[in-house]
């Protein structure tokens, strides 16, 4: 079995990944889907051998790669931003892509919006945002069987 946290759009909130440390340190990856503002650059140096850092739209100074394929424990996951896949329009040529590539799961942010969905047998998840302006939540995801499981975790309580 294989945890992760995935985080997406802090746009600087460096306050916030700070107190999702603890989680951070348990889990066994640590994945920001971007817009990072560079504060996704903290979290790699605490944990340089388990987080991906992925480029977003608004990421000025690149820190990661735009997409990436993890495999953990045999299962594909694709994951990337999403605004090169249209996800504020549709879900459709992110699911296609992952399906194409053999994911089981497909990971994007951007929209600020967390959702659990699935399509073409692909589940896709957006763990929503951590900005300071908005609702905030981030996705635990598990992967163990052969199969990937994941809950939208609600933050405001936590995080201002």
């Amino acid at each position: 079995m294989k945890t992760f946290i995935v985080v997406s759009d802090t746009h600087g909130n460096r306050a916030a990944l700070d107190k999702l440390d603890p989680l951070f340190a348990e889990n066994d990856y640590i994945i920001h889907l971007g817009d990072t503002s560079g504060d996704g650059a903290a979290i790699a140096r605490r944990y340089p051998d388990k987080t991906y850092l992925l480029n977003g739209n608004c990421d000025i100074m690149r820190c990661g790669e735009s997409e990436t394929i993890i495999d953990a424990e045999g299962v594909k996951i694709f994951a990337c931003h999403g605004d090169r896949y249209g996800v504020k329009h549709t879900y459709e040529r992110i699911a296609d892509k992952a399906r194409q590539e053999g994911c089981a799961a497909a990971l994007f942010g951007h929209t600020h919006r967390a959702c659990e969905e699935e399509m073409y047998g692909v589940k896709l998840f957006n763990p929503g945002t951590l900005s300071r302006y908005s609702h905030k939540s981030y996705l635990y995801l598990v992967v163990s069987d052969g199969r990937v499981t994941g809950k939208i975790v609600d933050a405001d309580g936590l995080i201002q």
